[in-house]
């Protein structure tokens, strides 16, 4: 069964230790790529980094090309009421948050092809 992970790093640990890092990755370059963002990650990117260019990435869809912003988070397929739940007068936590969410649902996909191929 999958662990419920609250945090980032959560998600980041549970990808080095389980060897899905590379895969968690792949599919964020895939998804990226899908949403016509123009960012790629090297599969060596320490976890520390990853984390932190995709909450800047996220921090400036949302504050300058927030239909970019949208179509990302449906390509990912992030929950809508989870977004919704989410407190938006600070968009620098907003951005962190949303991050949080979009690995959340990355990791969800990498760990169930994992398990179920």
């Amino acid at each position: 069964m999958m662990k419920q992970l609250k945090t980032t790093q959560e998600i980041l640990d549970a990808s080095m230790q389980q060897d899905l890092y590379k895969k968690l990755v792949q599919q964020l370059n895939k998804d990226f790529l899908y949403a016509n963002i123009d960012l790629s990650f090297n599969e060596d990117v320490l976890p520390s980094s990853l984390k932190l260019i995709l909450h800047e990435t996220i921090y400036n869809l949302i504050q300058e090309k927030f239909i970019d912003y949208l179509n990302l988070l449906y390509i990912i397929d992030v929950p809508e009421y989870k977004v919704k739940q989410l407190d938006g007068s600070d968009v620098l936590a907003l951005s962190e948050q949303v991050t949080f969410l979009l690995l959340q649902r990355e990791w969800q996909k990498v760990w169930f092809k994992q398990q179920y191929s």
